[in-house]
């Protein structure tokens, strides 16, 4: 791993760990200079670098590829800092307006672009497919999931449209450096963009707006989802049920990742996740438009209450 520092400036510089997130991947801090060392046993490198390079291209602070070793699945890339969002407003809560804007600004220049990459497209169908790890790993009853993956569909079918965007897929609190020393859409470091795609307009807002690791309060998710789609040309109103669905459809998929994760990878941190996991989803479902679809949902999973977190404990 440590073989792509050879014959470059960071060939002596000191390393140290940085927490990483739900993949295997790995990073390091090194230097001087200030730089991350980034290591994916999946080897998708490549696809790290193409995206980044799309993002630099468009005007956004994505992290510069110093070295690249797709045969290893290792990179140096840039430091973007060290000021996730949500530490920043953990420390400065009444910042929240100011960087939720700064973020809708960068969405609305991904989302109304679209780069010449070989991505994944979440179609209805895909969509739709995707879910079923919340039966499988949540539930543990994988035959749950045909009615909810039929009431999915149902739901794209009658509110989704299926045009697609440019969408990093992982837009949250966490994966968003805050830089307030810059200007513009300059002070908003992008990461883990590796699995980025084409999805239904508005996947990356609901991924910041129904964060699973922190509560946005209703009132700023509200703002950031008028902003968004003033932005777009479209009023809230008519995106309202496309954008509850969008909402729904991740959630439920990370309901049964976070289960996956807790119970069969020995990772019980993200038990703790699962409630506001699931609150996020019953916003969504609350939708008039949803209501099937909430009463699908509600008859196939269980809440997340102390028997279901109990019998996910690894």
């Amino acid at each position: 791993m440590f073989d792509i520092l050879r014959d470059t400036r960071w060939a002596n510089s000191a390393c140290a760990p940085i927490a990483g997130d739900a993949s295997a991947r790995r990073y390091f801090r090194i230097g001087p200079p200030d730089a991350i060392l980034m290591d994916d046993p999946t080897h998708s490198t490549q696809r790290f670098a193409d995206v980044a390079n799309a993002l630099l291209a468009i005007g956004l602070s994505a992290p510069e590829i110093h070295a690249h070793n797709p045969d290893s699945g290792t990179m140096i890339i840039a430091d973007l800092g060290q000021t996730e969002f949500a530490k920043h407003l953990t420390h400065h809560p009444s910042d929240a307006a100011e960087l939720y804007k700064a973020a809708t600004d960068v969405l609305l220049q991904i989302t109304q672009r679209k780069p010449a990459l070989k991505l994944s497209e979440m179609t209805h169908q895909v969509a739709v497919e995707m879910i079923d790890l919340a039966a499988l790993h949540y539930a543990d009853n994988a035959a749950a999931n045909d009615d909810i993956a039929s009431g999915l569909r149902d739901a794209f079918d009658a509110y989704v449209a299926h045009d697609l965007h440019f969408a990093l897929r992982d837009f949250h609190a966490e994966n968003l450096i805050w830089r307030p020393d810059r200007f513009g859409l300059d002070q908003v470091g992008l990461l883990d963009f590796q699995d980025a795609c084409f999805a239904p307009i508005g996947y990356d807002m609901m991924s910041l707006i129904r964060d699973a690791r922190r509560d946005v309060p209703s009132a700023l998710a509200d703002k950031v989802m008028a902003d968004f789609c003033h932005g777009i040309g479209e009023t809230q109103e008519d995106l309202s049920a496309h954008l509850a669905c969008v909402g729904v459809q991740r959630n439920l998929r990370i309901l049964g990742i976070f289960a996956r994760l807790a119970h069969q990878e020995n990772k019980p941190q993200y038990l703790t996740l699962l409630p506001r996991v699931w609150r996020c989803l019953m916003i969504d479902l609350d939708h008039p438009a949803l209501g099937k679809l909430r009463g699908i949902v509600l008859g196939a999973l269980p809440p997340p209450d102390n028997a279901t977190l109990q019998r996910l404990t690894p």
